[in-house]
């Protein structure tokens, strides 16, 4: 019954099944090919193999077939899966967060103490443009367009690093961050000192209001994994690690639309010289814009759906 609903114009009548009836059709998949392997053992049931294995083909095809991404499906990931997505896994990012804060007030608060620490992480040619107070960012406007590609693929890379770094139980994703988190404290502090904060803040507001969040849910996605890999719970190590596996995915793939938006603001906008103010509104209301969709109301569905 299943397989000739889905049968009536393919890919198009697989989108009309339910949930239900989707694993339904799964599991008479998975049953369907374990039938054909006894059947083919049986010189005498060759008939009914090859019966089988024509309805088994013709369900692959139907399935398998259907399985093409466009950027509609897309975008309907992102408006009516990827909050719900998000909810479930708030207690990682809230982690990452909290270690990305951690080390950035840590940094912050030695490079007050002892100014010569930021020479750890900070070289000395930025070090020598903010003793002119200057800002180091300015060569970008000259090349915008090139920069803001090298500044998406940076972005990208650091996240999905960060990300990855969750395979070595977490240990990894935890390093990033605190490099990241350092990084930024240091810099902070280290351009007060100099009186040059709020061309530091200015220049960060715009593009930052995407792209610190988006490397903190990557953190939070390789805080799914590393959990996943050292607490397995009930289930056993590999399905544990594989359903980690899976969600830290879904999480992750929420930010690469945040990071492409925040590579052609840090390209073209953050270190442009527009008034102050508009680089601080368009900030808020993106972080604003941020928050109303991560946090929107939303019905939270068991992973194993959301990951269909």
């Amino acid at each position: 019954m299943l397989l000739s609903q889905s049968g009536e114009g393919g890919s198009s009548g697989l989108a009309r099944l339910s949930r239900g009836e989707l694993r339904e059709m799964a599991l008479l998949y998975r049953q369907m090919a374990a039938d054909l392997s006894v059947l083919r053992q049986d010189p005498t049931a060759r008939a009914h193999a090859q019966h089988v294995n024509q309805l088994l083909a013709r369900a692959h095809h139907i399935i398998y077939s259907g399985r093409k991404t466009s950027l509609l499906a897309f975008f309907r990931f992102l408006h009516e899966d990827y909050p719900a997505i998000f909810q479930r896994q708030l207690p990682y990012v809230l982690a990452s967060l909290a270690v990305s804060v951690a080390w950035g007030v840590l940094g912050a608060v030695i490079t007050n103490a002892r100014p010569e620490f930021m020479r750890h992480f900070v070289g000395p040619q930025m070090i020598a443009t903010m003793e002119r107070h200057q800002m180091w960012t300015q060569s970008v406007i000259s090349v915008a367009p090139l920069a803001s590609s090298a500044i998406m693929t940076n972005n990208l890379a650091v996240s999905f690093v960060t990300f990855a770094g969750g395979i070595v139980f977490g240990l990894g994703t935890f390093f990033y961050l605190y490099m990241n988190g350092m990084m930024l404290g240091v810099i902070g502090a280290a351009c007060h000192q100099f009186g040059m904060s709020l061309a530091l803040w200015s220049f960060v507001a715009p593009h930052g209001s995407l792209e610190l969040p988006s490397i903190i849910i990557a953190g939070g996605a390789g805080f799914r994994l590393g959990h996943a890999m050292l607490f397995p719970g009930e289930l056993r190590w590999r399905e544990s690690v594989a359903r980690g596996g899976i969600e830290a995915t879904q999480l992750v793939s929420g930010i690469i639309p945040l990071l492409i938006v925040a590579g052609c603001l840090e390209g073209f906008l953050s270190p442009s010289h527009v008034p102050v103010w508009f680089k601080f509104t368009t900030g808020g209301m993106l972080f604003l814009l941020l928050l109303v969709w991560l946090f929107r109301p939303t019905k939270v569905r068991p992973a194993q759906e959301s990951s269909r």
